[in-house]
């Protein structure tokens, strides 16, 4: 099996597709992604009153590739929900490159959503008979991009995340980790800087897991900044910092000291099982 990338040819103007906005410069650190200020998350359920997050500030720069942990209840998914602008908090400030998130009418926090941020959940969430390609050119059908356009960038998506031939496949023609990988190529197609994975080795194996954040790991090294949210410490170990929280309220921010290899780790995986294959994070070539 080979996982790999394409650097295409030099994009055409307004293709920015996996290349991101460098942070704007303050002295010699750039500006933040994304900034959160004493966000909370109340729910009112009947008479009673939820606290899902409590006071939540944090700070996350661009490139970098965040892991929020923590347990069941613990606040990690309604502020993932906040920051892809899924929600508003109760009280509290968010802002995204600099805007101010948390007080964007609806249609705005759509555009955002659209065009600034990537999504990748648990769930594929693919349409079972349409092909890999349709599946990933499906966001920008509703982004008013021509055919020619949709298809060319699904396609390079696709060859991104190392599956550049299997456009033409089914979602039941796909192991979970090849349609995980689509579902990732998904995101991507709209240009976003910011890629958002809730729990997306959740329904895998512990070697296609390894599978999917060496392909998480190669984007982030093209420059992506990735938030992961996860509950297990085998899969946080491939972040560069790991953000702990416990009822509603962040309890550890802390840089990975070292950051293991998910390449390196499948490669053993595989050598220990006996399987033949490789896996490679490269440059494709046409």
């Amino acid at each position: 099996m080979n996982v790999t990338q394409h650097d295409a040819q030099s994009p055409s103007r307004g293709d920015q597709l996996m290349q991101p906005e460098p942070g704007q410069q303050n002295g010699r650190r750039p500006w933040p992604v994304i900034v959160t200020r004493h966000l909370v998350k109340t729910y009112v359920l009947g008479e009673t009153n939820v606290h899902a997050l409590r006071g939540v500030s944090l700070k996350i720069y661009p490139s970098e590739f965040v892991a929020i942990m923590g347990p069941s209840g613990s606040g990690k998914s309604s502020f993932m929900n906040l920051i892809g602008c899924l929600d508003h908090p109760t009280s509290g400030d968010y802002f995204l490159a600099g805007m101010p998130v948390s007080r964007l009418r609806p249609d705005d926090l759509a555009d955002i959503r659209n065009r600034r941020i990537g999504f990748v959940f648990q769930s594929f969430n693919l349409l079972v008979r349409d092909t890999a390609l349709t599946n990933v050119m499906l966001p920008m059908m509703y982004a008013g991009f021509s055919g020619k356009e949709q298809e060319r960038r699904a396609r390079r998506a696709l060859q991104l995340v190392g599956l550049g031939d299997r456009t033409s496949h089914l979602p039941t023609q796909l192991s979970g980790g090849e349609q995980q990988r689509v579902a990732i190529a998904r995101a991507l197609v709209n240009s976003p800087s910011l890629l958002l994975a809730d729990e997306p080795t959740g329904n895998l194996d512990s070697r296609t897991s390894l599978e999917i954040m060496a392909v998480l790991q190669s984007l982030n090294e093209r420059g992506i900044t990735i938030i992961i949210v996860t509950h297990n410490p085998e899969v946080a170990v491939y972040a560069r910092r790991q953000v702990e929280m416990r009822d509603g309220r962040i309890v550890s921010d802390e840089p990975v000291t070292a950051m293991r290899s998910a390449q390196a780790d499948w490669s053993a995986a595989v050598k220990s099982t006996s399987t033949t294959g490789d896996m490679r994070i490269q440059e494709e070539t046409q």
